[in-house]
C-alpha cells in the first residue's frame, strides 16, 4: 500500500511538471502565433493520436457518445480554458498566470452549485473569498501593467471548472480513453471556431498567418505533454487515490516559476507571491475541508 501510494505520487509530480512544460513551450511561442491558433493546433494533433489509439484498442465503438450535449459542454470548457490561458502566459508571468488559474476548485464548487444544484458548504464560501482575495493581489501589478487582459487565467479557471462538472455528468460512460478522445474532439472544433473570431476581430495579435516550422514542431510537442500528463495523472490517481494526489498539483506553480525564472528572467515581486500563497492556502483549505467531510464516521 505504502509503495502504491509512494508510486502515484511521483506519478502526479512528472504529470503536473509536463503540463507546466507544455505551458512553457506557448510561452516561448510569444509573439510568433496566436494564443487559440496554437491550442488549436495542440489539440488537432492531440486529437488524431488519441482518436487512432481509440480506434485501435476499441474499434469505433469506442467513439460512441451518450450525453453528447453534456460532452459539448466539456468541450467548450476545455477549448475556453485553453484559449485564455495561452493566451494569458503570452503577455504575463507564466508562474502568475498559473496561480490566478489555480481558483478552478472554488470556481467549480460556485459552477456546481449554480449549474447542477450542488450544496454550497460554508467551507466552500470561505476558501472562495479567500481565494479571490488573493488573485486580486496577483493581479494589482498585472492589471497596471496589461490591463483588463491579466483577468484570462480567471477565465482559464473557468472554463476547467466546466470540464469537471461535465465529466461529472458522463461519469461511467465510456473507459477513460473514450472520455479523453470525445473531449478532445469537441475541444478541436471550438478552437477552430475561436481562431477563425480571432482572426477576423481586427486584433492584431489574433491574426493567424503562416506559422513557421518551430510553432508546428511545439504544438505538435504540447499534444504528446498534454496527454501524456493526464495520462500518469489519472494513472496516479487510481494507485493513490484522487484526495492524495489533489495537492500535488501545486508542484505545476512551483515548476512554473522555475521555468519563468530560468527561461524568461521572471521574477514574482512580494505582492504575487502573497497572492498566489493565499490561493494555494485556500485551495488546500477546501482540499483538506472536502477529506474532512468525506472520511466515514465511527460508530458511536
Amino acid at each position: 500500500m505504502r509503495n502504491q501510494t509512494r508510486d502515484g505520487l511521483l506519478l502526479a509530480l512528472g504529470g503536473f511538471a509536463l503540463l507546466s512544460t507544455g505551458d512553457t513551450l506557448v510561452k516561448s511561442m510569444a509573439g510568433l502565433w496566436p494564443g487559440p491558433a496554437i491550442a488549436a493546433l495542440r489539440y488537432v494533433f492531440g486529437t488524431v493520436g488519441l482518436g487512432a489509439i481509440l480506434l485501435w484498442r476499441e474499434g469505433w465503438a469506442g467513439f460512441r457518445m451518450d450525453k453528447p450535449g453534456w460532452h459539448a459542454a466539456r468541450g467548450f470548457g476545455v477549448a475556453f480554458s485553453a484559449t485564455t490561458f495561452f493566451t494569458a502566459v503570452q503577455i504575463m508571468p507564466i508562474a502568475e498566470a498559473t496561480a490566478i488559474s489555480f481558483t478552478s476548485p472554488m470556481v467549480t464548487a460556485l459552477l456546481a452549485a449554480a449549474l447542477i444544484g450542488e450544496p454550497m458548504r460554508r467551507q466552500t464560501w470561505i476558501a472562495s473569498l479567500v481565494a479571490f482575495a488573493g488573485v486580486l493581489v496577483v493581479l494589482r501589478p498585472n492589471f497596471a501593467a496589461i490591463g483588463p487582459a491579466a483577468v484570462l487565467p480567471l477565465f482559464a479557471a473557468m472554463g476547467m471548472s466546466l470540464l469537471i462538472i461535465g465529466n461529472r455528468a458522463v461519469l461511467g460512460r465510456g473507459s477513460a480513453l473514450a472520455m479523453q478522445v470525445n473531449v478532445a474532439i469537441f475541444a478541436t472544433l471550438f478552437l477552430l471556431a475561436f481562431t477563425l473570431i480571432g482572426h477576423f476581430s481586427g486584433i492584431a495579435m489574433l491574426h493567424v498567418g503562416m506559422p513557421p516550422w518551430s510553432v508546428v514542431a511545439k504544438s505538435a510537442t504540447i499534444g504528446i505533454t498534454g496527454s501524456s500528463a493526464h495520462a500518469l495523472i489519472y494513472m496516479a490517481t487510481s494507485r493513490a487515490g484522487a484526495a492524495t494526489v489533489a495537492p500535488m498539483t501545486y508542484f505545476q506553480l512551483i515548476m512554473a516559476g522555475f521555468y519563468g525564472w530560468l527561461l524568461f528572467h521572471e521574477t514574482p515581486d512580494a505582492a504575487a507571491l502573497v497572492g498566489a500563497a493565499i490561493i494555494v492556502g485556500a485551495g488546500l483549505y477546501l482540499w483538506r475541508a472536502g477529506r474532512v467531510t468525506d472520511e466515514p464516521r465511527g460508530t458511536e
